[in-house]
């Protein structure tokens, strides 16, 4: 079950925010994620709040206010080739929406399964 976290500037419009979240969640599902195993929440901050560098590390134009930072949480043991898939089906997505993927950092966040509990406190995987 993947956690979506979508940090974006207040700024940001409903379009283009589902627009990154349904990218997101089309490359998990392309990765073996179930359709239906979608859980995502947004943080839009103020510009005094979301500060990033234009640059870093590698970038060659600045970053705009578009700027997005995409963190999925997921089980523990996704391979190396899982979370390149991944990321090369969502710049595809963002790519064909006319999103600048130079724009969006995404990090991969890993816990165990005996981390989750998906309702009633319930440990399935324990």
């Amino acid at each position: 079950m993947p956690l979506v976290t979508l940090t974006v500037r207040q700024s940001s419009t409903p379009a283009h925010k589902a627009a990154l979240l349904d990218a997101v969640h089309a490359a998990l599902v392309s990765s073996g994620v179930p359709l239906a195993d979608r859980f995502q929440r947004v943080l839009a901050l103020s510009e005094a709040d979301f500060r990033f560098d234009p640059r870093y590390p590698d970038l060659s134009t600045d970053r705009t206010p578009d700027f997005a930072l995409i963190e999925i949480l997921w089980s523990a043991g996704r391979s190396v080739k899982v979370k390149r898939a991944v990321l090369a089906h969502l710049m595809a997505s963002l790519s064909a929406a006319g999103l600048q993927t130079e724009h969006v950092l995404v990090c991969f966040k890993e816990t165990l399964w005996e981390n989750w509990s998906f309702g009633g406190g319930r440990l399935l995987h324990a």
